[in-house]
């Protein structure tokens, strides 16, 4: 045989099993070593999961009045993969010559498939993928813009213009509207647009109750394909501190395209149902939030004011029945939340004013030394002490127990103040609950300030209002103290949670803290206060055909800069209603009133917002006349 061509066969048979080795390699390589990763690159290609939306749980009030619902919605996704593969975008066209053909509606639906399969072979020979691509996008603008409100051009716009492969072109898409939309683009067999289900939070009084309620709002996370998808966080109030219990549990569908590109059904397995949330009942009673509400709101125009609180309270269970805070915002829309979603209830701290007697007073009456009619030395509205004077707008040289609160004394406070002790009167002072927070299922609430600093000065005017600060909220709860059996509850906010088929779940009970207050003490202080209201301070706080006991109170702003305005005052009122046995207390406050011509006090302004809420409230509650309806009684100021 030849040598060269022996040679030359020896080098052609040599390359071949080179070839062939290299290929075994590389089928080895990737049918074993990178086997999971194609196998993976696979199941992408042709595998999707479309996530099945919680509904979230409902916010309702005691009496299950909603407050807070979810309504489906969908978001209309284009997915430019598909919306650009040229095989894909053919099924739309062939669809649409077919369906002009005369007797396609007669069809079975077997015969459309084989026809739509012939008319898209012919495309795919007869037309360029550009052509297709193209061609199909105006078929499905021309179907897609009119239901999603948008002119063809602005949506084309939009699909070339947007970056990314996987864009949202539409979103919040009412149910009807997104399932109409959904039969138009799978009937069509338009290509390269997929919907997202999910939930939109809507608010039925979106302007009662916010602070309290709270809001929701759309946090973007990405799939494991890279797919930006957002999920729906509670992020203030109820929706945020009951956020585990409202928002249950996404489901899933899984989808699988064949060979074509073609959705097909999922197997048996492939369907995880969502699990709804739970429903969360409040204390709150709307109606009342509603009184509260309106009235606040008349009363800050009035005395011309920008912000304000109103607490209600049931005293015997501690549940708060209206909470309202200002400025305030609509939860539909969210506007200005960064200006006006400051808690003025539960976050703002103030120096409480006279209010905050009833701390040296009960005190001192729950220890036994004082009664109701002992005689205070109120020192004719002058007292030096060592290195502080403290001094009364309206002097009086003795009063009783009572009268020291119904003229709102401060010398008398003070003389009962130094008889309880600073030790004690503290510890009064913290056992109502100041200084700490009190615990409510709401978020950001401020603890206060209630600290013994063993200075003579600060003790002297913390005793009638300054040195300590206190939030509406406290207030309530230390009133609900007298106005109860003399035990500090925990405020209560949350009910119960009840699951969709109205199963209770979990039971909220009132939770007592501790005993303050004996139960005859806390008795006796609702007659000293319910004096202020009928010949004291608080007379504008009557209500006809009802006792009524508080207390008022005014303070002077602290001056960030160092010391006090003197023309810039807080203004408040804690009352109770009726007196003997109180259904409710409510705390008003208004901060910086600047009507003019008025002296900025809380018995001319807080206590007459009272006064209006109290009587709204006795006729919701259907509370009967304790006292025989008479003429106004006159105002002491």
């Amino acid at each position: 045989m030849n040598s060269a061509f022996q040679n030359r066969c020896i080098v052609l048979c040599s390359l071949v099993v080179i070839v062939l080795s290299v290929l075994s390699a590389r089928l080895v390589q990737i049918q074993l070593v990178n086997r999971q990763h194609y196998a993976e690159n696979s199941r992408k290609a042709y595998h999707r999961t479309e996530k099945l939306p919680a509904i979230r749980g409902m916010i309702v009030d005691r009496r299950e009045e909603p407050m807070a619902k979810s309504v489906p919605v969908s978001t209309l996704f284009v997915d430019k993969n598909h919306l650009m593969d040229p095989k894909l975008a053919s099924f739309g066209l062939a669809y649409e010559e077919a369906s002009r053909e005369t007797g396609w509606n007669e069809l079975s639906e077997a015969k459309k498939v084989r026809r739509i399969n012939g008319l898209r072979g012919d495309l795919l020979i007869r037309e360029s993928a550009d052509s297709i691509v193209q061609r199909h996008l105006d078929y499905s603008v021309g179907i897609i813009a009119r239901p999603l409100g948008m002119r063809r051009d602005e949506l084309r716009d939009k699909i070339l213009t947007s970056k990314g492969k996987w864009v949202p072109i539409a979103k919040d898409l009412p149910d009807d509207i997104a399932e109409n939309l959904r039969k138009e683009i799978e009937g069509r067999r338009i290509q390269g647009f997929e919907f997202e289900n999910s939930i939109k939070r809507w608010y039925s009084a979106p302007n009662l109750a916010t602070h309290l309620v709270g809001f929701t709002g759309e946090v973007e996370k990405k799939d494991e394909e890279g797919k930006p998808h957002t999920q729906v966080l509670g992020l203030f109030g109820i929706e945020s501190t009951m956020e585990s219990f409202l928002a249950g549990r996404d489901g899933s569908r899984e989808h699988y395209r064949d060979a074509r590109g073609l959705v097909v059904p999922g197997n048996a397995g492939s369907l995880t149902p969502p699990r709804a949330g739970l429903n969360v009942k409040l204390t709150i009673d709307m109606g009342i939030q509603s009184i509260v509400e309106e009235e606040l709101d008349a009363g800050l125009t009035e005395f011309q004011s920008q912000r304000g609180a109103v607490v209600l309270m049931d005293p015997k269970t501690g549940e708060v029945l209206a909470m309202a805070s200002r400025p305030h915002f609509d939860l539909n829309q969210k506007q200005d939340i960064a200006e006006n979603g400051y808690n003025y209830a539960i976050q703002a701290i103030y120096e409480p004013g006279s209010t905050i007697k009833i701390v040296a007073t009960s005190g001192a009456l729950n220890e036994g030394l004082v009664t109701p009619q002992t005689s205070i030395n109120c020192h004719n509205g002058f007292y030096q002490g060592n290195g502080y004077v403290v001094k009364d707008d309206h002097p009086a040289g003795s009063l009783t127990f009572e009268g020291v609160l119904q003229k709102s004394n401060n010398n008398g406070t003070f003389s009962i103040g130094r008889q309880l002790g600073a030790k004690r009167f503290y510890e009064y002072l913290q056992s109502y609950g100041f200084g700490r927070k009190t615990g409510i299922l709401l978020s950001g609430e401020s603890s206060g300030t209630a600290r013994n600093t063993g200075n003579e000065v600060d003790f002297s005017r913390a005793c009638y209002g300054y040195a300590s600060n206190v939030t509406p909220l406290q207030l309530a709860c230390a009133y609900s103290v007298i106005a109860g059996d003399g035990n500090l509850r925990k405020p209560h906010i949350v009910r119960s949670l009840i699951a969709n088929d109205g199963t209770v779940v979990e039971d909220y009970p009132p939770e007592v803290v501790h005993q303050v207050l004996k139960p005859k003490t806390a008795s006796e202080m609702r007659s000293a206060l319910e004096k202020v209201v009928t010949g004291g301070t608080a007379t504008r706080a009557a209500v006809p055909g009802f006792l009524v006991a508080g207390k008022t109170g005014t303070v002077q702003k602290h001056n960030p800069k160092g010391g006090y305005f003197t023309d810039r005052m807080i203004t408040s009122f804690a009352g109770m209603m009726p007196a003997q046995d109180p259904a409710f207390v409510c705390i008003v406050v208004i901060d910086d009133p600047r009507i003019p011509g008025l002296k900025h006090q809380g018995g001319l302004i807080a206590a007459p917002i009272f006064s209006k809420i109290g009587k709204r409230v006795a006729s919701h509650l259907n509370l009967q006349p304790t006292e025989t309806t008479s003429s106004p009684i006159a105002v002491t100021q």
